[in-house]
């Protein structure tokens, strides 16, 4: 099954828009899990270093150069499909920081215990908040850098505030 059945991208598909190891130990990337040939290029406009590239027609999907992303985030609130996050894998050995779109209220605040969601929305651990950014910079799509083992930087994908459980 293929994210088209189901809207959840497989491994296989993962592989392709992942950067590097080496890249992703080095400190903040960006990772685009736009898979989707339509015709946007907000990302593209938004990165102040060109590394977002989308080669030819406007509807195919954005590369990044990862030599020149340094993780600043600003695509992320500039993707209307909330397909951009950043991750910084080389922290420590033992967490990582996922910097994720958060487009409701209330906002989370900073040190608050969240549940780190997958891509299908399950739960995966306890994430701690450490940043919510709210700048109107960030065309009303708020960023919220969560905390979690260094393991889950790349499964975790949105989180559930406590109150929010079922």
């Amino acid at each position: 099954m293929n994210h088209r059945q189901n809207g959840i991208l497989r491994d296989e598909e993962l592989k392709r828009l992942l950067p590097p190891a080496a890249r992703l130990a080095a400190g903040p990337v960006v990772v685009i899990e736009c898979v989707e040939n339509i015709p946007c290029n907000p990302c593209v406009q938004a990165c102040p270093k060109g590394a977002i590239i989308i080669e030819g027609d406007i509807n195919n999907t954005p590369t990044v150069d990862y030599d020149k992303c340094n993780g600043c985030g600003l695509c992320i609130s500039a993707c209307p499909g909330l397909a951009i996050f950043v991750v910084d894998a080389g922290r420590t050995d033992a967490v990582g920081i996922v910097v994720l779109p958060y487009e409701y209220l209330p906002l989370p605040e900073k040190g608050e215990i969240v549940s780190a969601l997958d891509r299908e929305g399950n739960t995966v651990c306890d994430a701690r908040v450490v940043r919510v950014a709210d700048a109107k910079a960030l065309d009303r799509t708020p960023l919220v850098s969560i905390e979690i083992p260094q393991d889950k930087v790349m499964i975790v994908r949105h989180f559930k505030r406590k109150d929010e459980q079922d």
